[in-house]
């Protein structure tokens, strides 16, 4: 069975898309990504366990992991020509195209992805939990949702910042 095809308008010629799109497929694994890590992220970090907090850390490494190729994905299908194919690339990219409003904790958080990759020092595991818990998962969160809004309502949605709490 073939895929339907929906159309795509550009410059007057009409081309055939599959309906599912890449941007929206990857979408679809960080949200269960993202929504597994904010779960994580509900206890207390002094009531989580050394094997609870390597957890934490493991779904941060693989949601940021989708989180900036659906970022790449989503610039690729709105025409931008991706430069040069890098999580801090695609982010100063992502930021001078206005599609994020906060290029800077993008960029410590894919400091900290990468910290976390390489080391096993138990210490900034609870330094990058908190850093998690009070900076990365409000802006990840305000950036899940107007992505969601976006795929419900099928238009770009204007970045804002909104401050979420995590219930204690």
């Amino acid at each position: 069975m073939t895929t339907p095809l929906l159309p795509v308008y550009t410059d007057g010629m009409s081309t055939h898309l599959p309906q599912d799109i890449r941007w929206q497929q990857r979408y679809k694994n960080f949200q269960r990504a993202f929504l597994l890590l904010r779960e994580a992220l509900e206890k207390e970090p002094e009531t989580l366990s050394q094997l609870e907090k390597e957890g934490i850390i493991q779904r941060f490494e693989y949601t940021f992991e989708l989180a900036w190729k659906v970022l790449k994905d989503k610039m690729e299908f709105d025409g931008l020509e991706i430069n040069q194919i890098s999580p801090k690339a695609v982010v100063r990219q992502a930021y001078a195209a206005k599609y994020l409003d906060d290029a800077d904790t993008w960029l410590r958080m894919i400091g900290d992805r990468n910290l976390m990759s390489h080391t096993y020092d138990f210490s900034k595991f609870e330094a990058v939990i908190i850093t998690l818990r009070a900076e990365y998962l409000p802006m990840l969160d305000d950036w899940y949702l107007k992505l969601l809004e976006e795929l419900s309502y099928g238009q770009k949605v204007p970045t804002t910042h909104a401050a979420i709490s995590i219930s204690h």
